[in-house]
Parts: C-alpha cells; sequence; structure tokens
C-alpha cells in the first residue's frame, strides 16, 4: 500500500525549484521595483540585495542570478564583477538606464548573459531573468549594440599580469611604482608595457600616450569609469 506522504514527498522533489535572484544596486529604488515584480512570481525568488557584490555574497552565495548595476559607487568594474560572480557559478543580468555603452560591453565580454533596461516593462523583465537561469542568452537590441556597435573595441586579450601592469600603470603609476608593487624591476615594467601597447596597436586601437593607456583600461573594463567631473 502506497504511503500518502511519501507520495506527497515524490511530487514536491518532482517540481522545479525556484530560480534564486540577488540584486546588487547602490540605489535603493530599483532594488524596490524588483522587489514587486519578483514577490508574485512562484518561480523566482529574490533573497538578497545589496550595494555592491561583496556585500551580496556575505549575505549569501546559494544564488542562480544576480541583477548587476553597472556603474557601482565603490569602484568595481563590470567585468571584476561578472567575473567574481562566474566563478562562483552564478549568471549576470545587466540591469541599467543604458547610458554607457563602454561599460555594456565590458559586461558582455566578461560572459553576462544580456542586458535589460531600467524602462523595460515587468513582462520583459520577467523573461530576461527566465532565460538566465535556464543558462540562455538575453537577447535584446541594447545587448546586440553592446557586442557589435563598436568596431573600433576589439577585445584585447592580456594575460593577468599585463592587466596589473596596465591598471596601475594607467592609474598613475611610474615604471619604478609599478615594479615596487609587482616585485620586478623597471625594466621589465617597461617591457610589459610595450607588449600592451603593441596588443592595442595589433587591434587598431593605438596608445601612443598614457591617457591613451587610460581609455583603454576603462574602455575593456580594467578601471571604473571616472566619476563626472573627473579626469
Amino acid at each position: 500500500m502506497t504511503n500518502l506522504s511519501d507520495e506527497r514527498d515524490d511530487v514536491l522533489a518532482a517540481q522545479p525549484r525556484a530560480v534564486r535572484v540577488g540584486m546588487v544596486d547602490d540605489h535603493q529604488s530599483p532594488v524596490w521595483g524588483i522587489e514587486r515584480i519578483l514577490e508574485r512570481q512562484d518561480d523566482l525568488d529574490l533573497i538578497g540585495s545589496a550595494a555592491t557584490v561583496n556585500e551580496l555574497l556575505e549575505q549569501t552565495s546559494a544564488l542562480d542570478v544576480v541583477i548587476l548595476d553597472l556603474r557601482l559607487n565603490d569602484g568595481t568594474t563590470p567585468r571584476e564583477n561578472v567575473n567574481r560572480l562566474a566563478e562562483l557559478g552564478i549568471v549576470t543580468v545587466v540591469y541599467t538606464s543604458g547610458e554607457h555603452p563602454d561599460l555594456l560591453r565590458s559586461a558582455a565580454r566578461a560572459g553576462a548573459l544580456g542586458v535589460v533596461l531600467k524602462s523595460a516593462s515587468e513582462d520583459e523583465i520577467l523573461a530576461a531573468i527566465r532565460a538566465a537561469g535556464s543558462g540562455e542568452e538575453i537577447l535584446t537590441v541594447e545587448w546586440a549594440a553592446a557586442i557589435d556597435g563598436d568596431p573600433n573595441l576589439d577585445a584585447v586579450d592580456l594575460s593577468p599580469q599585463l592587466q596589473r601592469v596596465l591598471t596601475l600603470y594607467a592609474s598613475g603609476g611610474t615604471s619604478i611604482s609599478v615594479g615596487n608593487e609587482l616585485g620586478v624591476a623597471p625594466d621589465t615594467v617597461n617591457e610589459y608595457l610595450k607588449r600592451i601597447r603593441q596588443k592595442y596597436a595589433d587591434a587598431g586601437r593605438p596608445t601612443r600616450t598614457k591617457l591613451d593607456l587610460f581609455k583603454r583600461a576603462v574602455e575593456d573594463g580594467w578601471l571604473p569609469m571616472p566619476n563626472r567631473g573627473q579626469e
């Protein structure tokens, strides 16, 4: 004779688990909006929100999808935030007003699944989160534009060491200070910088000056976009 309790447990086990959603935005009103949209959805569960990725992960890393604002006040870049989440098996949906195409391209290169504008309808937002929860890319006009819209921004692949040299030097460091930071000689730093400049030149994105290096580092997400009023 079949136990009714066992049957009920089998039915519950067969039901798909709700997608576990987290949100990172340093303004509270977008979070409230997403909370309102998701509270009526049985298959989507908003289980945490924070102003930074690190703060969210301190709450929980048991997440399937993170809705990520691109421009955060902690100075992190979209690339490093998407990569940080990806290391934990968490996919990212960019949630933005869309006025920073360079940041969108950075997120796209890092592997975010797509972008949803903050002006999108509830149905569009829900469809995007559900698609991401299934591991599907979110195909929108904005995402296509972010990936393909600027043929001059061909991605440049830098090793972790070259990334570090670029960010330190472009942030105002010298060959000596960068060498001290990395434990290498200044001549080695200069050799690294030659390799970086050559890689950008090969991609059709010359870096003749230190300012050029700073711009490339921002474009490719190695450095955060400066705040308004900042050079």
